[in-house]
């Protein structure tokens, strides 16, 4: 759907059409490494230390920063930098190289609304392709050279004399009017505390951080964890390995993923007449808004559920198989996983299935819940990362001293996902309350962005030195939220998944649809605020 502040010809400097051959099939570089040093949009690193003031500050450089700092820009805010810890933009699509590494939702909709890319070769992208669409999209909108990378947030504090964050990272000091936290959910690896993973002489590494100089081929492979990474890598590895051992503490729901590859006339099509692609992404939303029904009323899930256990039943014909791999709660209560590969990689001679957790690793052995071991050398976690737990939210803190994080103790909390109260103008994007289990993280990303801007422009107007949500205001979207819950899939569906806590409170999900979503946050109400 286009953006109400797409541009409104093609010779503006913002123009999709500055995209013009990304990602084309018929070009030899289109997957044009970002490592290579003659690349023209190249980060030009800081070197000096120095104290630098900006209108806004971004903390990350994937798709929440770049689609930030184009929103800004836009709105007129052009004294603003991104802050990057790694070397290269990208985010969870920068760290994430894992054999198989794809995304779950329809291409059309994994994309910003204000730069369509009509040269998708598939129609569920993979992980090269959308790297070098955020890559294409931040040089063609000028915000590569903004990224300051190996600059690490150390400590971000708000000081009220000034109406300044005070940031220190790694490199430079900064004081900004606004901070915008665009470190993302999917960033940080989770590594479980297993009883002698330390130990193991092989090698271990989790899946986001992939060992692509250890060579798996006849290798003995213990995978821990069976979420949306494993889902992915382990089809892709399972031909090479001599063995490979899945360790499932709990069984998922998996559905067919209508998967395809875009044919050169789809592309040219969509390329020239915008309207179809328009089209084409309307479709794919109004397809998982209907699936996202489903979530607020489980019962109505029961068809889709047919269709995940009709695919089991279809792919695995070991009842004690089938019986392992069958899930004990209702789809939609952990991540919905899609896939015509698992099932059938389970079910290969080289492949046990351990339905169990790990309880320890003992030298060179994995050894599960249940009692089963294997015999491995490597050991590749899929463990997920830390959702709830942001690491961020222990870097930023409020005028008296205290963290998000002590503040949050344990379930985060924001004003329609956005704000914090005691945080002035400051934003945090795919923040709490957010999540939704059917739809695009680009949709909830653009309505929160309707949201900063609204904030920032109101800020500027009226002159206000801050704005701070009123903790009034926050709790009753707290209440909100938590009265809603109840009735989802995500908390009657009989799981435990990602979306609770560490105090067992649903903080991720939002209980109700992406289109109220995007009406709760287009318009920033300033009565919802204190200026300061």
């Amino acid at each position: 759907m286009p953006h109400p502040d797409s541009p409104d010809s093609p010779d503006s400097p913002d123009s999709p059409d500055s995209l013009d051959g990304f990602g084309s099939p018929d070009s030899p570089d289109r997957f044009d490494s970002p490592d290579r040093p003659d690349r023209p949009d190249r980060f030009k690193a800081s070197v000096a230390r120095e104290t630098r003031d900006v209108e806004a500050l971004i903390i990350g450089s994937g798709l929440s920063g770049i689609g930030a700092a184009i929103r800004l820009r836009r709105a007129g805010v052009h004294d603003l930098v991104l802050v990057e810890k790694a070397d290269d933009l990208g985010g969870t699509w920068r760290d994430n190289t894992y054999p198989g590494c794809a995304c779950d939702v329809p291409s059309a909709l994994y994309s910003y609304s204000f730069a369509p890319n009509p040269r998708w070769t598939r129609a569920f992208a993979g992980q090269p392709e959308i790297r070098a669409y955020l890559h294409a999209t931040a040089a063609a909108h000028g915000i590569t050279p903004l990224v300051r990378p190996r600059t690490e947030v150390v400590r971000a504090q708000w000081h009220p004399g000034d109406a300044r964050w005070h940031v220190e990272t790694t490199r430079d000091r900064y004081r900004a009017r606004f901070l915008i936290s665009a470190a993302g959910p999917w960033h940080e690896p989770a590594v479980p505390d297993l009883p002698g993973l330390a130990d193991f002489p092989g090698t271990v590494f989790h899946s986001s951080r992939w060992r692509h100089d250890h060579e798996l081929t006849g290798a003995r492979v213990a995978v821990i964890g069976s979420g949306a990474s494993a889902v992915q890598f382990v089809p892709a590895i399972q031909p090479r390995v001599a063995r490979l051992h899945l360790f499932q503490r709990t069984a998922q729901w998996v559905l067919p993923k209508p998967d395809h590859h875009v044919p050169r006339a789809e592309r040219l099509l969509l390329r020239r007449f915008p309207a179809a692609q328009r089209a084409l992404r309307g479709a794919e939303y109004a397809a998982l808004e209907a699936l996202g029904v489903g979530f607020r009323h489980p019962a109505l899930l029961r068809a889709v559920q047919r269709v995940g256990a009709l695919h089991l039943r279809a792919a695995v014909r070991d009842p004690r198989l089938r019986r392992d791999l069958t899930p004990d709660y209702t789809l939609g209560c952990k991540r919905l996983l899609l896939s015509n590969t698992y099932y059938p990689a389970l079910t290969r001679p080289n492949v046990t299935v351990h339905a169990t957790a790990v309880r320890a690793v003992e030298g060179g052995r994995v050894v599960g819940a249940d009692g089963s071991t294997a015999d491995v050398d490597t050991i590749v976690l899929g463990t997920g990362f830390h959702i709830l737990d942001m690491p961020i939210a222990r870097r930023v803190f409020d005028a008296d001293g205290a963290s998000l994080d002590d503040h949050w103790k344990g379930s985060p909390d924001a004003y329609l996902g956005t704000t914090v109260s005691g945080f002035p103008n400051a934003f945090v994007l795919l923040g709490p309350h957010l999540g939704t289990g059917h739809s695009s993280a680009f949709m909830v990303l653009e309505a929160q962005l309707d949201h900063l801007v609204g904030a920032v422009r109101h800020v500027r107007s009226a002159g206000w030195a801050a704005m701070d949500v009123r903790p009034e205001v926050q709790a009753a979207f707290r209440a909100e939220v938590r009265q809603a819950l109840p009735t989802t899939v995500y908390n009657a569906g009989g799981c435990s998944s990602y979306y609770l806590d560490a105090n067992g409170l649903n903080s991720f999900s939002w209980p109700w649809s992406t289109g109220r979503m995007r009406r709760r946050l287009a318009r920033f109400d300033p009565e919802a605020y204190d200026a300061r």
